[in-house]
């Protein structure tokens, strides 16, 4: 692991330990990791492997990101204070992000070491993945499901609590629902 890649994960760690104290919810809240996770891609991602188990392998990776995410954004407390929405990540949300940040960077030193390599390429041997790129590829599309996906479920859940506040700021009657409905 390269310096440049320690600095990543810590700054992408931060984030979210900046994100316990409750701010607005902002552009800048949701560009600068959407930002950083570009940056990533642009240094990562040279090539996508399809050859053997590859895709499938990226798949599964990142289809835990976005389990990661939705959990994460479920977690982070969303609200409306005077017409705008304030976010804080609750103490479960830093968890699971520090757990799948910590996953990443786990494998990545241990990869980087020769009885990581040995049990990584034995690994791959065995489960036709062809190449050290499929496994980058795989822990970048995970961070990318999980920062997107939570992202995308904190802006929603904001969304929907804002125009909820202007409803009942402005009066309006409620929408009623109907018996038996689930919607």
């Amino acid at each position: 692991m390269t310096t440049t890649d320690w600095i990543l994960d810590i700054v992408l760690v931060l984030i979210v330990f900046r994100q316990m104290r409750e701010e607005r919810l902002t552009a800048r809240t949701v560009l600068l990791p959407l930002a950083i996770i570009g940056w990533a891609a642009t240094t990562y991602l040279h090539h996508i492997p399809t050859a053997g188990n590859d895709l499938l392998l990226a798949g599964a990776f990142a289809a835990a990101g976005i389990v990661f995410g939705v959990f994460g954004g479920l977690l982070t407390r969303v609200r409306v204070v005077d017409g705008q929405v304030r976010i804080r990540a609750s103490l479960g949300a830093a968890a699971l992000w520090v757990a799948s940040m910590g996953f990443r960077l786990g494998f990545a030193v241990w990869s980087s070491h020769p009885s990581g390599e040995t049990h990584l390429a034995h690994f791959s041997a065995a489960h036709h993945i062809t190449s050290a790129q499929a496994w980058v590829v795989a822990l970048i599309l995970m961070a990318f499901g999980e920062v997107v996906v939570r992202l995308g479920t904190i802006v929603v859940r904001g969304q929907l609590q804002l125009a909820r506040a202007r409803r009942e700021g402005s009066g309006a009657p409620a929408p009623q629902t109907r018996p038996g409905a689930y919607v």
